[in-house]
């Protein structure tokens, strides 16, 4: 395995008294695809908020290319990893999709909040990227869904951060936006070796990414492998406590997994 990205040891946490993550253990290497999964309230959106210190008061060690995450400062931090938060809500954005991505370049901000001279360059990447170039001039409220997610994900590649982390990005959208975040996903990690942690309800989703899988349980890690060994009857009824068959898949020649039920 490579140099890692990011390092976590026995990273617990609660809130209220109530344990959320208990004791969660993963080493991933620079460059790599990982998908977090597991059922609802297992965890998956609390870890990734821990490492970009939304949450704070965890238990634990957690390091970021080599360094203790706690040592960096918010600017240092937002330069090497960006955080694109679940879809949804009724949050308003009255800003043009140009505006949205160049609130990405914060970290880079001079004094009084003056332009980096990269920005212009690093938001026109951004927006093609993302494939959201076309509407760059319209306001965000005008957006569909799955547009709208892809201009998050823009606004996350104008930061110029290393590692990306992405609190299930394709939730509430339809195949075709679902088909297009992936595929803007992967070209990111395959073109700029961008590490990349998702989370995900979808294990299809996982197996198709490729790269590595770690599944959390009640808060503490189930499992963790290469994401197309997550198509076990028995390793996937331990993490979402239900039953599942195996499909394979003529065309990829992956093996994929439908769900039966729950246990009993």
């Amino acid at each position: 395995m490579g140099e890692p990205a990011l390092e976590v040891e026995a990273l617990s946490f609660s809130i209220r008294g109530a344990a959320i993550l208990r004791g969660v253990s993963a080493r991933v290497p620079a460059g790599e695809t990982w998908s977090i999964l597991g059922a609802n309230g297992a965890g998956k959106s609390t870890l990734l908020k821990c490492l970009m210190r939304i949450h704070t008061g965890w238990s634990g060690r957690a390091r970021l290319f080599g360094r203790e995450l706690e040592s960096y400062s918010q600017r240092e931090l937002a330069r090497r990893v960006a955080y694109v938060p679940q879809p949804g809500g009724d949050q308003r954005f009255p800003y043009t999709v140009r505006e949205f991505v160049r609130m990405g370049r914060y970290p880079y901000a001079g004094p009084f909040g003056s332009a980096h001279p990269g920005d212009r360059a690093a938001i026109d990447d951004a927006l093609a990227r993302a494939g959201v170039e076309a509407f760059a001039d319209r306001t965000l409220d005008t957006l569909s869904g799955g547009e709208r997610q892809k201009v998050f994900i823009a606004a996350a590649l104008a930061q110029g951060a290393e590692v990306l982390l992405l609190d299930e990005p394709t939730a509430f959208l339809d195949y075709r936006h679902r088909a297009e975040v992936s595929e803007i996903l992967h070209a990111i990690n395959q073109e700029s070796g961008t590490t990349i942690l998702t989370v995900t309800h979808d294990v299809n989703a996982a197996i198709v990414m490729g790269g590595h899988a770690l599944a959390l349980r009640r808060g503490e890690v189930a499992w963790c492998g290469p994401a197309e060994e997550l198509a076990c009857e028995r390793r996937l009824g331990d993490i979402f406590e239900a039953s599942f068959r195996l499909l394979d898949d003529p065309v990829t020649g992956l093996r994929l997994v439908a769900p039966q039920g729950a246990v009993r």
